[in-house]
């Protein structure tokens, strides 16, 4: 009998959008390299392993190439697919202990809201040509969290009009590079845009960690919470965002596209 796999788009309120996670729930515990080459193949930004313990589900994310601490589309995925598939009552919160700490996800309405680790930016002054350079767009102003770098630029349409050489930008010390500038729409409050091809992913759709570093930004920046950002790539999606203290409230929509059996591989590693 082989293993089920979902693929489900995240931060999408309809199919073909948004970010695509594939979701494995395990019986037991399988060992990382195996983890490791389920997620090369399916080739997706990030794909979410759980097992079922007394409280909750172990919760471990994989881009195609390694392994990472925090994500939050593969996050919102997995309770998607633990609703869905009644492993969980939808009236009841979805429970993950991961690699940054317990997190959970609630319903609401239409709406997934999961409780995050904020990674708040320290502004970093002085000169940024070479990543500068490596963007194709001047900084405003340029910081560093827990995991990324965050840029700040001057307009939306000089972030959406970026043409990043990804191969410079793979060589940063960090896992990746969050672009932001204020939202020339009324539709949003801000938008941003995610590269990481020290990871494995050149730019991620919607990308649910780096708004932990984006909600607290914005709201210091807009004197006001309560956020709503796009996360601007190709296929694009929206992240709202709500800050209490070190933790940030991300919340998003999710649409399950694909159900699937990995029926090679099986055996242990």
């Amino acid at each position: 009998m082989g293993l089920n796999i979902t693929q489900v788009d995240a931060f999408a309120d309809r199919p073909f959008v948004g970010n695509p996670a594939a979701v494995c729930i395990l019986e037991q515990p399988r060992d990382e390299q195996w983890m490791h080459l389920v997620a090369r193949e399916m080739n997706l930004s990030e794909t979410a392993f759980l097992v079922k313990r007394d409280r909750g589900y172990d919760l471990r994310w994989f881009t195609p190439t390694v392994e990472i601490e925090l994500c939050g589309h593969a996050t919102l995925a997995s309770a998607h697919v633990l609703w869905e598939d009644g492993h969980i009552d939808p009236n009841e919160p979805a429970s993950f202990c991961t690699k940054s700490g317990v997190l959970t996800a609630r319903k609401k309405d239409d709406w997934i809201e999961m409780n995050f680790p904020a990674t708040p930016a320290n502004l970093e002054p002085g000169s940024h040509e070479g990543l500068e350079a490596a963007l194709g767009v001047r900084a405003r102003s340029v910081g560093r969290s827990r995991f990324d770098r965050l840029v700040e630029v001057e307009s939306e349409a000089a972030l959406r009009s970026m043409k990043p050489d990804f191969t410079r930008l793979g060589q940063l010390d960090n896992r990746g590079i969050i672009v932001t500038s204020a939202a020339s729409s009324p539709d949003y409050d801000y938008v941003s845009r995610f590269f990481a091809p020290a990871a494995g992913v050149d730019e991620d759709p919607v990308t649910g960690s780096a708004h932990c570093c984006l909600g607290p930004f914005w709201k210091e920046r807009m004197g006001r919470d309560n956020l709503l950002g796009y996360q601007a790539s190709a296929r694009g999606g929206f992240v709202r965002t709500r800050c209490e203290g070190d933790r940030v409230f991300l919340s998003g929509q999710a649409v399950t596209v694909l159900r699937g059996e990995l029926v090679a591989g099986l055996e242990k590693t």
